[in-house]
């Protein structure tokens, strides 16, 4: 059985979901992820966590 919004175990309802504006957010089950980008020939590296849908799911939901 796959989780549905109907199961409430959506990222809102997660204790690792961090909202940023009630309808994306941050997901914090895992450490951020290194991301390498190219600006005018000048490399940028920056960590991130993965934005996320309030309404979006994973395997690992857990409630807050």
């Amino acid at each position: 059985m796959s989780a549905t919004k109907t199961d409430n175990k959506t990222c809102a309802s997660c204790a690792f979901w961090d909202s940023a504006n009630g309808s994306e957010g941050s997901c914090r089950r895992n450490s951020p992820q290194t991301v390498v980008f190219e600006i005018s020939s000048e490399k940028k590296i920056t960590t991130v966590f993965p934005v996320t849908s309030s309404q979006d799911w994973c395997g690992e939901h857990q409630e807050k």
